[in-house]
């Protein structure tokens, strides 16, 4: 979908269209194409967070917990600029350090699209809109998978640079580099000699598509940041209403003002579906009616109430939107919009109920493997994508304590719990997976399809590959991706030239140099063949816009595990309507319950001639009551922190939104980095 270009090298390069350890304890008594799409994989995950058993893919050997990890170590490979300290992916070294200098402006940073080094503003944004949608769902997962902290550090390198690209409120930088230039050569980050041209849209140039993902990306990472860097979260919404109020005021295409973007992502949705999708994410951010009204009042003429799609991904917003605005009605706060919020309802169950194959024979097709697919090119990132709508979605019925009403029949919790527990199916090896998973999905047990379609990405599939970088023992090794296929630049220093690099990495038959963990290849095809092959752009390419879901989708599942006694988990929070975030009440206990501490140093590393250290402090109930509320004071911290909610009261914390009861026994994590003697902890009071 890219242009071809004939190499000196006689080489044909198809171009591709993105679619020490201490411890101390203390006890205290107390583009592809983009038709309207099909998701894979989401009847599964529907049927997962719905309560299926989940010991097939423990036996299996799967770990979510890991593949979360990977697949946050994933976006550290594609960040962009200065590398901080703590960098995990060892092989990169800074670049594009002068990103937008021509144009008089500082672009450092934010993370290169896929496989290339373009800054590409729409999928970054949609990214993190993603990454912010993963911690504000399963933030108790996150945690407990001890990943929190760089999943804000994931979402921060984003917004940090949108912060940087929105100097003015009616202005936005919204690319650097171009898809023409990058493509001609193959190069490592670290040595780009091609052009680092900044696009940018304004008054007189609008880009409301990009624009108003960029206000959504900064509204969600507002909520994420709330509870930990409230000054932050405010600036991220300031930027936010500013940047939705430009892209509705001055509407326009954005590929119309940026003309070389046109190739690689053109907005074939125009941009109605992200200015109702920034606007409800506003109205997240804000519980301002405003944004509220505007979703109703612009629904039927911005198409919000009128798309019924199969397809979620960085160009089309409308089965995302529809979902978010779902949950208005679970939750309540929406009252007055009930009736247009109810038709958005409708049409999220439509895409729903293709997922679960009860559409009315309007479903998702199915690979020969008994994989649901719905594109020719980079299909697992819009798998992605639509898996993760449908784990939220899941969410929101067991907090409505509904059904999920489709034109073939419906889908409630209570008989998934029931599949899970008296189904088992025998002779599982004798069966071929498609025609387990149609009999599975005819008979309306979801459990073991839910099972199967989860584990195909990780390497329960015919060809028993798992589609994620890095994660088990058979994962594709020659990755397209520039960086990872040539030897890191701490290994070879000198210069890998722009055509030097196609003449001996990009067609050396030898798997890559670096391992780039975590990263989602485009995956395999209708008849679940796949080619392992740099050539293979539209199966061996990851992107970020593919990558992001995957970390609410793997914390999810990885959930579910602890629920079944799989790995260790927190009591389960009041996730009704109407429940708050607990209170001290009128009469907190002082501090003679027994509550402990176990303080870890679990990193440490030199910046600047001062040695700096992650610290990780376990919390745990040590009496025979539960605690509700708990108030902690904590001294000489001198650095960010992580897992606790801070009060108004200098130095004083509460238990994070997240955690509404500390059961007997129970435990949590909180963590915070900075140089010097470790912070002091107590307990004010608690009850």
């Amino acid at each position: 979908m890219h242009p071809t270009f004939f190499l000196p090298s006689s080489l044909l390069y198809n171009t591709r269209t993105k679619t020490g350890f201490c411890n101390i304890c203390v006890r205290l008594c107390s583009p592809p194409k983009r038709t309207m799409a099909r998701p894979i994989m989401s009847f599964a995950l529907a049927a997962l967070l719905l309560g299926c058993s989940l010991s097939s893919a423990a036996a299996d050997g799967f770990s979510y917990r890991e593949a979360l990890t990977k697949s946050l170590l994933f976006f550290e490979a594609q960040r962009s600029g200065k590398l901080p300290a703590d960098q995990r992916v060892k092989w990169r070294g800074d670049s594009a350090l002068k990103d937008g200098y021509g144009q008089g402006v500082d672009l450092v940073g934010g993370y290169y699209d896929a496989g290339d080094h373009v800054k590409f503003g729409l999928p970054m944004a949609y990214a993190v809109t993603m990454l912010s949608w993963s911690v504000i769902e399963f933030e108790k997962e996150i945690v407990d998978a001890g990943q929190l902290e760089f999943a804000l550090d994931a979402i921060r390198w984003g917004t940090d640079y949108f912060v940087k690209a929105h100097r003015q409120p009616d202005l936005l930088w919204v690319q650097v580099g171009d898809g023409d230039s990058d493509h001609i050569c193959w190069e490592r980050a670290e040595d780009m000699t091609t052009p680092r041209t900044a696009y940018k849209v304004d008054c007189e140039h609008p880009g409301s598509e990009v624009a108003a993902e960029t206000a959504a990306a900064m509204a969600a990472a507002s909520i994420a940041f709330r509870p930990y860097d409230s000054k932050y979260s405010d600036l991220l919404l300031l930027h936010a209403r500013q940047l939705f109020s430009f892209a509705d005021t001055y509407r326009g295409r954005y590929d119309d003002s940026v003309h070389s973007v046109r190739k690689y992502y053109p907005s074939s949705t125009g941009y109605s579906d992200e200015l109702l999708w920034a606007a409800a994410w506003l109205f997240e951010a804000t519980d301002d009616k405003f944004y509220l009204n505007y979703v109703a009042q612009n629904a039927v003429v911005l198409g919000g109430t009128g798309w019924a799609v199969t397809e979620f991904s960085w160009d089309n917003k409308y089965a995302g939107l529809q979902v978010l605005l779902a949950k208005v009605l679970v939750r309540g706060g929406g009252e007055t919009c009930n009736a247009t919020l109810n038709q958005y309802k409708a049409k999220a169950e439509f895409f729903l109920c293709a997922c679960l194959q009860k559409n009315n024979g309007d479903n998702v097709e199915m690979t020969p493997g008994g994989l649901l697919y719905f594109h020719d090119w980079q299909n697992l990132q819009y798998v992605s994508s639509a898996a993760f709508l449908l784990a939220v979605y899941s969410n929101y019925l067991r907090m409505a304590n509904a059904n999920l009403v489709c034109p073939d029949g419906q889908i409630t919790p209570d008989m998934l719990l029931k599949f899970a527990e008296s189904q088992r199916i025998s002779g599982l090896v004798a069966e071929s997976f498609a025609t387990l998973t149609r009999q599975v999905l005819m008979r309306g047990n979801f459990c073991v399809a839910a099972i199967h379609q989860a584990d195909y990405i990780l390497g329960k599939n015919p060809k028993s590959i798992s589609y994620l970088v890095g994660y088990g023992w058979n994962y594709p090794t020659h990755v397209h991706h520039r960086g990872a296929s040539v030897p890191s630049i701490f290994e070879l220093p000198s210069a890998v030239g722009c055509i030097d690099g196609f003449d001996y990495w990009y067609v050396n038959k030898d798997g890559n140099p670096n391992v780039i963990e975590g990263a989602l290849v485009g995956g395999p095809d209708l008849k679940d063949e796949f080619h392992d092959d740099r050539c293979k752009y539209e199966q061996t390419e990851p992107s970020i816009a593919g990558n992001a879901p995957l970390v609410g989708l793997f914390a999810a599942l990885d959930g579910l595990e602890g629920d079944k006694g799989h790995s260790p988990k927190y009591s389960t929070p009041d996730s009704s309507p109407g429940s708050e975030h607990k209170s001290a009440g009128p009469n907190p206990k002082p501090n003679e319950a027994a509550v402990e501490f176990v303080h870890t140093i679990t990193n440490t590393w030199k910046y600047q001639g001062e040695d700096y250290y992650r610290h990780q402090v376990a919390v745990k109930n040590t009496c025979g009551e539960r605690i509700t509320y708990l108030k902690l004071k904590i001294e000489n911290l001198a650095g960010p922190l992580w897992g606790l909610s801070q009060t108004q009261e200098k130095k004083m914390y509460e238990l994070p939104p997240w955690l509404q009861v500390l059961e007997p026994g129970a435990g949590f994590v909180f963590v915070y980095i900075q140089g010097g003697p470790q912070a002091a902890v107590s307990v004010v009071a608690f009850h």
